[in-house]
């Protein structure tokens, strides 16, 4: 590369627990880390958990908030005035908000800045083709879910006026081409968060543990995973814990509560609440086998990637073609019916009946999850980044 680069990065970004904060953080450090930069322009979203820390290398601009319709001037200005050498948008369609018209409105600023002769890469984590509007909670009525889907389609073609978008899973790629005759869509795999040694692909001692992890209240809810629990009780499993990790999700304010509530009766249900990054390892390793009790899907799952950096053998939904997603990854779970609480607790039992099974699954989803650390991915941006530098220079 010919010199080093200042490289912006807006995503949503700890302490705040908008999605893709975790991929974002991780994205971040390791960008810093590279030789080929000097400094990491952060555009993070303003929140009230506060300012993320410090990190070296990695200035913070607090630059947007959720469902603001202000986001489009305020981030673009702030990235203007600041100057980097080129943007990385780290998105899925509901980055900027749950509402219609300012998350609509944020996706449409790597457009903006590429008028402004901003170099801009988008790494996108789903497509709105993909999602079921009406199960993740974004549209009421299936007209309206017809109609968001006809934005979604708009808006899809808005993102790939970026100079590049990236993303996770080969199928998207394919489809963007297929369907939008995108000639700038391309595969950028996951990556693995840390570059982690060989896990203990054990348990620990005692109550065997079901880890559930996420951002919950939509498609992604625990009922139907609390009544398979209740199922396996009732079957004479009594040794187990089950362990609901994580918060509401942005438009589901509540949710959580209302269900410890009504299950404040069962044994051994534990609601940790928010996860800090620096408890999300020995969280993982604990679990006997970790649960996706998702009714669908929106595309790649960095908790899956999670429970196979650590080893952990998974339950899943069988959705649409959420399997073969899974499985071109290189992970692979035991399947059951999404909404069947005695599918689940099946799946769940077939995996805590086995222990050679489970170990087999977890070794399996290591391999798939530390097959390309997130070091060698914020590489090939960056090769793509200077590409993009090279060619506006030569213009």
């Amino acid at each position: 590369m010919s010199g080093k680069l200042r490289v912006g990065v807006v995503t949503a970004f700890p302490p705040g627990r908008n999605s893709l904060n975790e991929f974002g953080f991780h994205l971040v450090k390791h960008l810093a880390r590279q030789a080929e930069v000097a400094e990491v322009l952060l555009y993070a979203d303003v929140t009230d958990a506060g300012t993320p820390s410090p990190l070296d290398g990695v200035t913070v601009y607090p630059s947007w908030t959720f469902n603001s319709v202000a986001n489009i001037v305020r981030l673009t200005r702030e990235i203007r005035r600041t100057r980097p050498d080129a943007v990385l948008f780290n998105l899925q369609f509901a980055t900027f908000g749950d509402k219609r018209i300012p998350g609509a409105l944020g996706l449409l600023i790597p457009a903006v800045l590429r008028m402004f002769r901003v170099p801009t890469i988008v790494v996108l984590h789903n497509l709105a083709d993909n999602v079921d509007m009406q199960d993740a909670g974004f549209a009421g009525s299936a007209a309206t879910a017809r109609l968001m889907k006809f934005a979604g389609r708009i808006l899809t073609r808005a993102l790939l006026r970026a100079d590049l978008v990236a993303l996770t899973i080969p199928r998207y790629v394919e489809y963007l081409q297929e369907s939008y005759g995108a000639t700038n869509a391309l595969l950028a795999p996951h990556g693995s968060f840390e570059e982690v040694a060989l896990p203990s692909f054990g348990v620990p001692a005692g109550r065997r543990r079901i880890l559930a992890f996420g951002k919950w209240g939509t498609y992604k809810t625990v009922d139907v995973l609390v009544e398979a629990y209740q199922e396996l009780l009732d079957r004479g499993y009594g040794d187990l814990e089950l362990v609901l990790a994580g918060t509401d999700s942005p438009n589901s304010a509540g949710y959580m509560q209302s269900v410890a509530e009504r299950f404040s009766d069962l044994p051994d249900l534990v609601f940790t609440g928010y996860v800090a990054e620096e408890e999300v390892a020995p969280l993982f390793s604990s679990a006997t086998v970790v649960a996706f009790p998702y009714t669908s899907t929106t595309g790649s799952s960095g908790v899956l990637h999670q429970a196979g950096e650590y080893g952990r053998a998974a339950v899943l939904p069988r959705i649409g073609d959420l399997v073969d997603i899974i499985e071109e990854e290189g992970f692979l779970g035991v399947y059951f019916e999404p909404g069947d609480a005695t599918s689940l607790a099946d799946a769940l039992a077939e995996v805590l009946d086995d222990p050679e099974q489970r170990v087999s699954l977890g070794r399996r989803n290591f391999a798939a999850a530390s097959g390309i650390p997130m070091s060698e991915v914020v590489h090939w941006h960056l090769i793509h980044i200077q590409r993009l530098i090279d060619r506006r220079t030569m213009r």
